[in-house]
């Protein structure tokens, strides 16, 4: 015959038991982070990628943080935590050196000349940057977008008075259609991104300035293997066709 006391021990061990079992469901719940640092002009297709990568690695975020490339670099130096990087130029990645641990080149972009709806400026080529009273803003020297505008000048000979130099594409495009300026230097795949918000100007000289893109785990991921299977998603054949319908061309 059980006894009360019998019964009420059996009841608290089984109780136990049980919240020990819930605690360790809740533990196993919590999603593992990979954290992606990329350059500002990724920002619509590595969204795209993380969220694909999410849906094939159930239990896993994917957190992204966009911006000038330089910038990022000097996160990442300064400790900030980061898994994968992928810059707009090899010139910022090899800043990384050892930390960057197997760069790989995935695709490349060129400039285009990014004006408010409609050119009400009337941008006809690069030349037309230089004439005098053009607004126009430009990437810091530093920036991918920046170094390449200045190799641009010194290929065509036009020198440009931009009114100010950002630190991404993103901030120039937001100069461009907040009507700060009559016209910005970004990439290709940022007009097409920015949609109606703009008006795109080809120039023939564009070629000639071609930025390639690499990406890399880094040293002290979290998850070294997770951190190469989402550098593997993005040189894949599914991560080539999201950035080639951005507009990115092959490395």
């Amino acid at each position: 015959m059980i006894t009360k006391p019998r019964i009420a021990a059996v009841v608290a061990v089984t109780t136990l038991l049980a919240l020990a079992g819930c605690g360790s469901s809740s533990e196993g719940s919590e999603k593992q982070e990979l954290t992606v640092f990329a350059a500002a002009s990724l920002t619509d297709t590595f969204t795209e990628l993380a969220e694909e990568f999410e849906k094939d690695h159930p239990g896993v975020k994917v957190t992204t943080s966009f911006g000038g490339s330089s910038d990022l670099v000097a996160q990442i130096e300064d400790g900030a935590p980061a898994d994968v990087f992928a810059s707009a130029d090899t010139k910022n990645m090899d800043k990384l050196g050892d930390l960057a641990t197997d760069p790989q080149d995935f695709a490349s972009n060129t400039l285009e000349i990014a004006t408010p709806p409609g050119n009400p400026a009337e941008i006809a080529g690069f030349q037309d940057l230089a004439k005098a009273g053009t607004k126009v803003v430009v990437c810091a020297a530093e920036v991918p977008c920046g170094s390449a505008t200045a190799q641009m000048e010194d290929k065509t000979g036009v020198d440009i008075k931009p009114v100010s130099e950002e630190q991404s594409v993103s901030d120039v495009l937001a100069k461009v259609t907040s009507g700060d300026a009559d016209a910005g230097l970004v990439y290709v795949t940022d007009v097409t991104a920015a949609g109606d918000t703009v008006t795109g100007v080809e120039f023939a000289e564009s070629d000639e300035v071609v930025n390639t893109y690499p990406i890399s785990a880094l040293d002290g991921a979290d998850d070294a293997d997770l951190a190469q299977e989402f550098v593997d998603l993005v040189r894949s054949e599914a991560g080539q066709k999201v950035l080639s319908d951005a507009g990115f061309g092959q490395p």
